[in-house]
């Protein structure tokens, strides 16, 4: 038998560090390169990253719905190819609001102190971000439902989940890539050039994607032996399975509603973790983007959440022992909801060692979690629905999940600005310390909540019949 499905999984877990890697620029460069330039704070920031998971939220409804309608390859070289445009879009910041305030240059927009001009500085600089994120929303959220249908094709329900966790490990290694490669580029050559750079990086594996990827009923390097492993779950689909459905009938289904529950409730806590992780080191450690120790500390934090790898592989082990993929995924996200708890711990710990390691060390373990977690949840679309909905559904909770990463990265930047302003008291923490803690919180115990909700909407294994 050939084994070229991994070559597939391989593919899909670059496109998802790549995709990483594009979203990161911003989190990564604002506090020290940017918002000197643009005059922006906290709130300012929040609501960029809020408007770019709304944006991501909306455009997934569609773009599941886009790639099940215009098929995979092409879907996928859509998606790649527009978010790439979006984020090197990025790097026309400073002309663009130079210009239309009528300032020379950087320098000239940094020394500027008229209230008047600063205010349209601000305007302007925000506006464009948002616009240049609307664009990398647009590609960016028809990756993962492209990602569950290109498991769904080309493995067995049996290996989807480990597949799955090797694609969404991408997430871990473009954040652990991130923090010693952007912050450098930004340094050294300006922030705009992290974004061309990192940006070019999906053109290259366009031609990979374009040479590689064909059905696996058609594919070249697949034989019949590696053939019949892939589809041999095919006889438990009915003969109308192929038939798409529409949003209507998508939202009818208790397993609809489940899955999108779960990413609503979870979404946020990794996209705080992954926008909010630098400033959280500066706000209480006073360490900038371009310190090497933040860079280190970044490196471990995301380099302990590769380890969620093996986290699909769970349900997979519960499976080999005769248990419905349905129950095994639902059994290890149960184990996965725990682990955020310790968060709590993030703060108080911080504080009483004086020290940023304990801290990062549990933020690592949380966002392993995390993915572990997501990588059984995506796995549930495909063990539930027939390939050719697959995407859809999976766009309806993708759009769910960035409503809550909206709620949650608006009202971040928000709390902290008022908590900074009004020296706010929580858990014997004051200012900005106090916010992260109140954040923290809620992370803490939003996949218990989000499991318990799963599990009453669809308490058994039910496939969709349409």
């Amino acid at each position: 038998m050939t084994h070229f499905r991994w070559v597939i999984c391989a593919l899909l877990f670059t496109a998802t560090t790549i995709n990483y890697l594009d979203r990161m620029v911003l989190s990564l460069t604002w506090s020290e390169f940017i918002a000197p330039e643009f005059h922006w704070n906290d709130n300012h920031y929040g609501t960029i990253s809020a408007c770019f998971s709304i944006f991501y939220a909306i455009s997934m409804l569609f773009a599941g719905r886009f790639v099940d309608w215009i098929d995979l390859k092409k879907g996928f070289l859509w998606a790649i190819g527009i978010w790439s445009v979006g984020a090197i879009m990025h790097a026309s910041g400073s002309i663009i609001t130079g210009w239309w305030v009528g300032l020379p240059d950087k320098q000239a927009l940094i020394n500027e102190t008229n209230v008047s001009v600063i205010g349209q500085i601000i305007m302007v600089s925000v506006t464009f971000f948002i616009f240049s994120r609307f664009v990398l929303a647009l590609g960016e959220a028809a990756h993962f439902p492209a990602v569950i249908k290109a498991t769904a094709e080309f493995f067995p329900k049996k290996d989807r989940a480990y597949a799955q966790s090797i694609a969404n490990a991408g997430t871990c290694v473009g954040a652990l890539v991130a923090p010693v490669s952007i912050p450098v580029i930004a340094y050294y050559w300006g922030w705009e050039m992290a974004y061309i750079i990192i940006g070019l990086l999906g053109f290259v594996w366009m031609g990979f994607w374009i040479f590689l990827y064909h059905k696996p009923d058609v594919h070249p390097k697949i034989n019949k032996a590696e053939l019949a492993y892939i589809q041999q779950d095919m006889y438990n689909e009915k003969p109308d399975s192929a038939r798409k459905i529409t949003f209507g009938e998508a939202f009818r289904y208790k397993q609809t509603w489940a899955f999108a529950v779960g990413r609503f409730m979870t979404d946020g806590v990794w996209w705080f973790l992954l926008y909010w992780a630098p400033h959280y080191l500066d706000t209480n450690f006073g360490l900038k983007t371009s310190d090497p120790q933040t860079m280190i500390a970044l490196c471990v934090l995301w380099t302990i959440t590769i380890f969620s790898i093996y986290g699909g592989y769970l349900s997979s082990l519960f499976i080999k022992k005769g248990m419905n993929p349905y129950a095994s995924r639902m059994r290890a996200m149960l184990i996965f909801a725990f682990v955020p708890l310790l968060i709590l711990l993030v703060q108080p710990m911080g504080a009483y060692y004086n020290s940023y390691w304990l801290p990062i060390i549990i933020i690592g373990i949380v966002g392993a979690a995390h993915q572990s977690w997501m990588a059984n949840l995506f796995t549930t679309v495909s063990d539930m629905c027939p390939k050719s909905v697959v995407a859809t559904v999976a766009g309806i909770g993708g759009m769910a999940g960035g409503i809550g990463a909206f709620l949650v990265n608006k009202g971040s930047g928000m709390l902290f600005v008022h908590a900074e302003a009004t020296n706010m008291t929580y858990m014997g923490f004051e200012g900005k310390p106090a916010g992260y803690f109140v954040i923290f919180t809620i992370c803490a115990f939003a996949y218990i909540v989000g499991w318990l909700i799963m599990k009453s909407l669809v308490p058994k294994y039910k496939t969709i019949e349409i």
